[in-house]
Parts: C-alpha cells; sequence; structure tokens
C-alpha cells in the first residue's frame, strides 16, 4: 500500500489532489502538509516547512511514506516580490525531497513544472518539448533550475521523479495563490457577484489553460505511469486550450449577457507576453497517454454551475 505526502497540500492543486488521492487510495494513506491547517481538510494533517530537511525527513519514517508530491513554492506574481525566497522555497525544498529518495527512503516524486519556464525567445505557437528555454521571472528561473536537477538525480542517481508543466490552472474549488493566470479563477466570481470585471491582463494576451480536474488527473496518470514509459524526466510539456481574456469574456458573456469586461494591464501583462499562446504535448500522449476531457466551452459552463451555487 502506497502511503503519501502531500507537500503545500492547502494551495489551489494541493487540496483536490488531496481528494482524487484520497479517492484512490484511502484518506488514511495521504497525509497533507503545509505551513498552517485548515479546518475543512478530512486528511491527517502535519505542519510541516519543506525547507526543514530533519522535520521532513522524521515525518517520511515515522510514516513509512513511500510517494511524496511536493508543490510548495510562490507562484509567478507573488515570487516577483519576494526573489530570494521564492528562489529558497523552490530549489532548497527541491533538493531536501530528491535527497530523501537519493538516500532510499522514498520511492516516487512528484514536482510540478510551469509554462513559466519558456520566455520571450521560445516559439509561442505550439511551443515544442524541447525547444529554447530562458526564462525571465523569479518562478520561471526557479521552475527551469529544478527541471534540471529533477533530470541530473534521475540519471545520476536513479530518483524516479516526475514532472508536467502546469499551464494556467481553472478550479472553483478553491481561490487562486498569486499566479499570472489568476484573472481566469477571480473573472468568473466578480461576473456573478457583479456581472463585471477590470482585468489584469490586456484583452489580447492568449495563453494556454487547463481545467483543474485535468491537470489532477494528469498529476496522478504520470505517477501511475510505467517507469519505462516516462521518457522525459525535466518536464513533459501538457496541453487543454488557449484563449485570451476577451475571448474568455465573450465565453461567458453566453451565460451572463450583461457581463462587461474592462482591462487595466500591470506587471503581470508583461509576464503574461513572455509566455507561449499555445502548447504542443505530443511527448506526453505518446509517452504515458495523456488526453484533456475538458473544451473551453466545458470549463465555463461548471465554472458558472459551481460558483454561482458558492455566491
Amino acid at each position: 500500500m502506497e502511503r503519501i505526502l502531500v507537500i503545500g497540500a492547502l494551495g489551489q492543486v494541493g487540496r483536490e489532489l488531496l481528494e482524487q488521492l484520497s479517492n484512490k487510495f484511502g484518506v488514511e494513506n495521504v497525509i497533507a502538509a503545509d505551513i498552517k491547517q485548515a479546518d475543512d481538510i478530512s486528511n491527517r494533517q502535519e505542519i510541516l516547512d519543506v525547507l526543514d530537511a530533519e522535520a521532513l525527513r522524521n515525518l517520511v519514517k515515522r510514516e513509512s511514506i513511500t510517494q511524496v508530491y511536493n508543490l510548495a513554492a510562490l507562484l509567478s506574481a507573488t515570487a516577483e516580490k519576494n526573489i530570494k525566497f521564492a528562489w529558497k522555497l523552490s530549489i532548497e525544498g527541491l533538493f531536501n525531497v530528491l535527497d530523501m529518495a537519493k538516500d532510499g527512503l522514498i520511492n516516487k516524486i512528484f514536482w510540478p513544472s510551469s509554462i513559466a519556464v519558456f520566455g520571450p525567445t521560445t516559439p509561442k505557437d505550439s511551443t515544442p518539448q524541447h525547444t529554447i528555454i530562458e526564462p525571465n521571472t523569479v518562478y520561471g528561473i526557479g521552475k527551469q533550475a529544478g527541471e534540471q536537477w529533477c533530470n541530473y538525480y534521475h540519471q545520476k542517481f536513479g530518483v524516479d521523479v516526475r514532472s508536467i508543466r502546469y499551464p494556467g490552472l481553472i478550479g472553483h474549488k478553491s481561490l487562486p495563490g498569486g499566479g499570472t493566470t489568476d484573472y481566469a479563477v477571480d473573472i468568473f466570481y466578480e461576473a456573478l457577484k457583479n456581472s463585471s470585471y477590470n482585468c489584469f491582463l490586456s484583452s489580447a494576451a492568449t495563453l494556454p489553460m487547463m481545467y483543474m480536474e485535468d491537470a489532477i488527473r494528469a498529476t496522478i496518470d504520470i505517477m501511475e505511469a510505467p517507469s519505462e514509459n516516462i521518457k522525459v524526466r525535466t518536464s513533459y510539456n501538457i496541453a487543454g486550450f488557449s484563449f485570451s481574456p476577451a475571448e474568455l469574456a465573450e465565453k461567458i458573456k453566453n451565460h451572463i449577457p450583461n457581463f462587461t469586461i474592462t482591462y487595466n494591464p500591470d506587471f503581470r501583462d508583461q509576464i503574461a507576453a513572455t509566455w507561449p499562446s499555445s502548447i504542443n504535448d505530443e511527448a506526453a500522449k505518446k509517452d504515458w497517454g495523456w488526453q484533456p476531457k475538458y473544451t473551453l466551452d466545458d470549463l465555463v459552463e461548471v465554472m458558472i454551475t459551481e460558483i454561482r451555487k458558492k455566491i
């Protein structure tokens, strides 16, 4: 029986990942670790700083952990405001987990990368799996370095670490946590509450996006795939759909006809301008059978239906 530790479990991805892992392995076999606790989590919770290597190792040994999902990070917009800590959390936290696998304490690691690894010199349309990677954000630099360290630990020490490059993730179960693509969640709340939204990206800022349920399924699928099928040990491209704020607004108007959107681009628009507009994910499809299920129309319908229930 697998014993799973999710670090950064109270974030946007962590909460939904906890739910799906618990459904698969049993809630008693999935431990939620974060720097705080929450009242709405049924899993056992541990207060843990991933930078505390000794506490992390003690927890892993005590609970006979076999798999670690390390989600701890500052997202793109937040990282720009706290450069050195963002780097420390991303890289030193990753080292602490990789070293446990190198030392034989755990069997398998998931570590998420991001489309933030790409930069202004990367081909923007159908960005290939292997391409120019020159990020110019703190978050992207950390993810690029992390990808290379994951590959190094696999090549040198046989560590079974797996990764995917998340696009912008959109879900209704938790609020976003400081990313450049946060607008694509906020817009639904504002559309339903106020019938209007002031967007911090420009109207034409087209970015790769994905419904959270697809992202969680991809995360679990890559971890469940046979090791020999994982050919890329940096991080896999995955894709759902691409849209701009203006295109998303038009989709929302199909459900809320009086919805209006205005644009007030800030520093996040400059970050978005360096990222791809669409992603080529043929390698993930070929190697471990990745396929998205949700279209943009599906996303809009689900988000409006579920958020309406909340508010």
